[in-house]
């Protein structure tokens, strides 16, 4: 993310004092959350997944015939929308949903062998951008410091 200086020009006679926002935890979050998605957009784009899809393959691959709820709630998804991806999912013959003995209401989330392979590529753009954050980060220990304070603000 790039530094923020204290005006912006927004013409040669005025500049914007950014001094409010430019300290701002919400700010910075928001601006860093729009490259964060912009960089992950670029590095996925080989295998066309959105950062959730990704979590969700990598969550399934994990976790193979775990219950769909189970998925959604460590991932903090809600139910109707993780249905929806899973229909966009299944849709695209990366998974399946089969029945959970004993449990009619429920469904065992398994990837399919088209989603296995597509989530080895995924991991390969995944290891692609995790260098590039950590190069910006400034190595490991700034990213293990990094993930700490994240932890400690949403955690």
């Amino acid at each position: 993310m790039e530094k923020i200086s204290e005006t912006y020009d927004t013409c040669p006679s005025e500049a914007l004092n950014v001094s409010a926002i430019s300290q701002s935890v919400a700010h910075q979050l928001r601006r860093a959350h729009g490259q964060f998605i912009q960089r992950f957009l670029h590095y996925f784009s080989v295998v066309n997944l959105r950062p959730t899809e990704y979590s969700v393959l990598a969550m399934i691959a994990e976790n193979p015939g775990r219950k769909q709820s189970e998925i959604a709630a460590v991932l903090g998804i809600q139910r109707a929308n993780f249905v929806s991806l899973m229909n966009d999912l299944e849709e695209r013959c990366l998974t399946e949903r089969r029945n959970v003995p004993n449990d009619r209401r429920s469904h065992a989330l398994y990837l399919t062998p088209s989603g296995e392979s597509l989530l080895n590529e995924a991991r390969r753009a995944e290891a692609d951008f995790e260098a590039d954050c950590l190069e910006r980060l400034g190595g490991m220990r700034a990213r293990d410091q990094f993930l700490a304070l994240l932890a400690r603000l949403f955690g």
